[in-house]
């Protein structure tokens, strides 16, 4: 596990450049901190926007070049709430620095090709809110005072953890280690009302460790589970599952 300040790598979280341990400790970050999920808002609105006007053919040379200068240059934190009234704008130049190193890095690893269209920009400025929106929620839920927590061992060596809060009305699975699912699959989350699976959110398919907001309300589930379903998901689980939670009484 890296001991790096998880204020550090927002840049390299967007871009998704961190290893997963990495990622996970960020993601989790995030759901405490307003100063970085802003950032990581604003990383992604505007390498979009940088992006669109960015789509020449670098030369084959560039991206070993901006690989070997990246790993000398130090991403400053964001602005606490103390260090934003003595601070005039956000937008120094040390701050445009850092989002211009992020566009080039883009630029090169994708070889030219147009980072992103702009219908994506537009997609991944909502994706931003809506992750914002998510990451108070887990914390909500994390935080209540009723929260509870269960662990259970999943296929591969892998760890799922569910924490829910009844005050909340919801759940909150964290997965490590997790293998990646066949190609053209995906796991996916469903509470289990009594024997009954109810759809409850799509895993990503890339990412071995992670957390996510359960969709939907608990209400009278007594458990959750996983199961290997095709891409985007089913009404009802099509294979037995992967494994089997079950929710504190």
């Amino acid at each position: 596990m890296s001991t790096t300040d998880p204020h550090t790598l927002t840049g390299a979280y967007v871009l998704d450049a961190l290893d997963p341990d990495e990622r996970a400790a960020v993601t989790e970050h995030l759901s405490t901190c307003p100063d970085c999920r802003q950032e990581v808002a604003e990383f992604a609105a505007t390498a979009g926007r940088l992006g669109l006007a960015a789509a020449v053919t670098p030369p084959p040379e560039l991206k070993q070049s901006v690989l070997r200068e990246i790993a000398g240059v130090r991403q400053e934190p964001p602005q606490t709430a103390r260090e934003k009234h003595v601070v005039a704008s956000p937008r120094s130049a040390g701050w445009l620095r850092r989002l211009t190193l992020a566009a080039c890095l883009v630029a090169a690893a994708l070889g030219g090709v147009a980072i992103w269209q702009h219908q994506e920009a537009e997609q991944a400025r909502r994706q931003a809110n809506q992750a914002r929106a998510g990451a108070d929620q887990v914390a909500a839920i994390l935080a209540a005072g009723d929260a509870k927590t269960h662990t259970a061992s999943l296929p591969g060596g892998a760890r799922g953890v569910v924490v829910t809060s009844a005050s909340q009305n919801r759940a909150v699975f964290t997965a490590s280690g997790l293998g990646t699912p066949p190609k053209g699959k995906v796991y996916e989350l469903w509470f289990n009302d009594d024997g009954t699976m109810r759809p409850a959110g799509l895993l990503s398919r890339d990412r071995s460790n992670q957390i996510t907001l359960m969709d939907g309300a608990i209400d009278n589930a007594t458990g959750m589970g996983i199961t290997v379903e095709p891409a985007g998901g089913s009404k009802t689980p099509t294979l037995p599952p992967v494994g089997l939670i079950e929710f504190p009484a």
